[in-house]
């Protein structure tokens, strides 16, 4: 008998409490069943062996009292959120995982084999095993104020296992279980909302939050009674299914590179629901579920999901906030696409003045108009009110004078990525702002102790290094110059939170984290490149990682004039380390943003004009070779970084890697990866994280 307590000794269990309610029309009594962990909903819900435990209890008393419907809900804004995965880490025996996956079966599908009806009130948010419990029941509600719904496994390195790969298909069709389970999930873990979540046919009924409970009763009567007729669309089983699950397979391919096997087996399980064969499908599902617990890769994903749930919000060395001031104004130095992505963020999450200045009115006119523009496009998707639209577009101004800036708390440059230009930047701020007014650098890689040298008062400068597309990625490199005080750091730090950011507290150490150990990458497959090694051969060398694009692609996105310049300051710092690539310079040169382009058939080839400015060597690598040195370099920067303590523990370069670059979770970053393959042993003599630590308990 599997001791589930010693396995999840910090289970918050969930209990599941069944009450018989008398229901207006109703011939018999409801068994109402609410699940409840006796938090807020600022801690929901989740399914662990005693939450199992406790709703199938709950489900014995309720089937015992012979009810003539059986409901679930959740506590307020909540339905369930999932599974609780806090104990899968000590989990070592393979029949200990093969026990958590058969229970979740076993309990569910006693609400789906009922002769009773079964409904689900979904009532919040409803996440991965929480959705697959809505789906077992037999019809389902959801409020049309329900947070978060989703399928978020395959981003974890997994899949839904407690039945969500066979029961959602065969609701909804394959296509749009492909969708949910493995697209969504793969790009950004995409959520959907009870609207859309309805018109897929997750939810049979839409119902206003207010009066949920009363309505969603009202509803059960109708359909217990026969007035109601729930219409569930035909699913084709046949070419329709064969196409979904090439274009899962196709999904799978570009978004992992079959590095997950988990989301890889999602896709033979989605085939699997084909057959609609609930015993033969859930087996399928347990045995999956059971291989992936026991792997490396689920491990490092749920490394990751604690880093980015806890150590994310309480960055390693940041100061008392309790030390912070108070930020409001804030000013924009720089109306170019990068200054107003950043007054966009601050005027929307801080909602306070905003005033941004550059060199001419006519630039800052622009940069304004663009700010406006996009609160605008929210209003017009319906994320904004237009009382909060004009209230926010009201907050943003620009001037050309920085005597503007005297009564900021807080301001921030955009301006060119040269040394003597951000010094001139911040001396005239200086002249203006209060001696406590922060002033932040937006830099990728230029030392901020060097920026805030000449400086009467250097202890106020921070770096404030955020990650292009702004809006998107989560990570901001909070840079602590060699005068920064605790108080400005402070600031910066609750700053960072108002913004929703994520922040890594980093040493002021040529380009920090993420673009250090990624020019250190790319450096190295443009190096192999230059010697001789293919394009093809090269940029494809990596693609086991399942990374979210290659390094000629991530060249592209960046900039090569910027990752140039990025590499000109690593090559400066750590010349033995960091190399110049004539070849790159002269792609620069000739103005050119992408190695590749598509030839008249519409195949991805090398631009011809690079090819012909690229003067390659006679010594070229094979993909293993490439590989190989890419990998041992990053092992090789890294234990360098910590050896300096750019960051506080190797946990914190990979939160930066997968909040900043979007590295995979099922990567953990990178110290797992490199640490599960060996290279760390190999380059460094050690691992970087004890046994049981993103990985399989030794």
């Amino acid at each position: 008998m599997t001791d589930f307590a010693a396995l999840f000794p910090d289970e918050v269990v969930t209990k599941a409490f069944t009450r018989l309610v008398d229901v207006p029309g109703l011939t018999g009594k409801l068994a109402l069943i609410t699940i409840d962990n006796g938090h807020d909903h600022t801690r929901p819900s989740t399914f662990g062996p005693g939450g199992l435990t406790s709703l199938n209890a709950a489900l014995d008393e309720a089937f015992a009292a012979e009810p003539a419907a059986i409901a679930v809900t959740g506590k307020p804004f909540v339905f369930a959120v999932g599974a609780d995965l806090s104990g899968v880490g000590q989990v070592s025996q393979r029949e200990h995982a093969h026990a958590i996956a058969q229970n979740g079966h076993d309990v569910f599908r006693r609400l789906t084999e009922s002769k009773i009806p079964t409904f689900a009130f979904v009532n919040g948010a409803a996440l991965g095993g929480g959705l697959e419990l809505a789906l077992s029941c037999h019809y389902r509600t959801v409020a049309s104020n329900a947070g978060a719904i989703a399928f978020p496994e395959c981003y974890l390195g997994l899949f839904p296992g407690w039945g969500g790969t066979q029961l959602l298909p065969n609701l909804i069709g394959p296509d749009a279980a492909v969708t949910v389970i493995i697209e969504n999930a793969l790009s950004q873990n995409k959520m959907l909302n009870p609207k859309k979540g309805l018109q897929l046919g997750i939810f049979d009924e839409l119902l206003e939050g207010a009066d949920f409970l009363e309505e969603s009763l009202r509803w059960l009567v109708r359909v217990v009674n026969g007035e109601k007729t729930v219409e569930r669309p035909e699913i084709d089983r046949g070419k329709g299914w064969d196409d979904a699950v090439a274009r899962a397979e196709q999904i799978v391919e570009s978004k992992t590179h079959g590095a997950s096997p988990a989301v890889t087996k999602t896709v033979e399980l989605i085939e699997l629901a084909r057959n609609n064969d609930i015993d033969a499908g859930y087996a399928a599902e347990t045995e999956a579920l059971t291989d992936a617990l026991m792997s490396d890769e689920l491990r490092a994903g749920l490394y990751s999901f604690d880093l980015a749930q806890k150590r994310a919000k309480k960055p390693a060395g940041a100061p008392d906030k309790g030390l912070a001031r108070p930020v409001n104004k804030v000013g924009v130095v720089g109306a170019g696409l990068m200054a107003g992505q950043l007054a966009l963020l601050f005027v929307r999450r801080l909602q306070v003045p905003v005033v941004i200045t550059d060199i001419d009115q006519e630039r800052i006119d622009k940069g304004v108009a663009y700010i406006h523009g996009e609160i605008d496009k929210l209003a017009g998707k319906g994320r904004l009110s237009p009382d909060a639209t004009n209230r926010l577009k009201a907050l943003v101004t620009g001037e050309l004078d920085k005597k503007s800036f005297a009564d900021a708390d807080f301001v921030i440059e955009a301006v060119f990525e040269e040394m003597t230009v951000k010094q001139k930047v911040f001396a005239e701020l200086e002249e203006h702002v209060s001696p406590e007014a922060i002033l932040a650098t937006n830099t990728s890689s230029l030392s901020i102790t060097e920026m805030a040298s000449k400086l009467k008062n250097p202890e106020r400068v921070v770096g404030f290094h955020f990650f292009n597309p702004v809006a998107v990625l989560p990570l901001l490199e909070i840079v602590r110059g060699e005068k920064t005080d605790d108080a400005s750091l402070a600031t910066a730090f609750a700053v960072g939170k108002q913004l929703k950011k994520s922040s890594v507290l980093v040493k002021d150490a040529p380009a920090f984290v993420v673009n250090r150990l990624l020019t250190r990458f790319m450096g190295e497959v443009i190096a192999a490149v230059d010697e001789g090694t293919p394009f093809e051969v090269a940029d494809n060398a990596v693609q086991e990682l399942g990374l979210p694009m290659s390094p000629m692609v991530l060249l592209q996105l960046v900039g090569p004039a910027v990752a140039q310049h990025v590499n000109g300051t690593m090559h400066a710092a750590f010349p033995d380390r960091f190399g110049i690539s004539d070849n790159l310079q002269k792609f620069v040169d000739a103005g050119k943003t992408a190695v590749w382009t598509f030839d008249e058939s519409g195949n991805v080839v090398v631009d011809p004009e690079v090819v012909e400015l690229w003067e390659q060597g006679d010594k070229p690598s094979t993909s293993e070779e490439v590989r190989d040195r890419a990998l041992d370099a990053l092992a090789e920067e890294i234990r360098i970084m910590l050896d300096e303590d750019v960051v506080a523990e190797a946990q914190d370069i990979d939160l930066c890697m997968i909040l900043g670059a979007g590295w995979p979770f099922w990567l953990g970053g990178i110290t797992p990866y490199l640490d599960r393959a060996g290279v760390s042993e190999r380059v460094n003599g050690k691992r970087f994280l004890a046994p049981g630590v993103a990985s399989l308990p030794a």
